[in-house]
């Protein structure tokens, strides 16, 4: 229902290496022919920084995250702030803002 709802997904989806999901789940226009799991990275928790639009009655908006990982025993981040749209009802992520 909202960008910030598909955030999440898309975060676990990236946790349990699910491409398919991510992939249906990515605008067409940037969406890459795979997804490269790095089998050594685990992906940890999302802390949702900052959001704007993306609501249920927007047709865009942005999420700026967190996301935590363990590459091995090394714990690490990344932070990123993210673009989504709607395509036929439904949200896509669009590109990493910056991009």
């Amino acid at each position: 229902p909202t960008a910030e709802s598909l955030m999440r997904s898309r975060f676990s989806a990236f946790a349990l290496m699910d491409d398919a999901y991510l992939l249906r789940t990515w605008h067409p226009s940037t969406r890459p022919a795979a997804v490269d799991f790095d089998p050594e990275l685990r992906w940890t928790h999302l802390e949702i920084l900052d959001k704007s639009d993306g609501g249920p009655f927007h047709q865009s908006g942005k999420v700026e995250f967190r996301a935590h990982y363990k590459l091995g025993r090394r714990p690490g981040e990344m932070r990123e702030n993210s673009e989504f749209t709607r395509i036929d009802g439904n949200w896509v992520y669009v590109r990493a803002i910056g991009e």
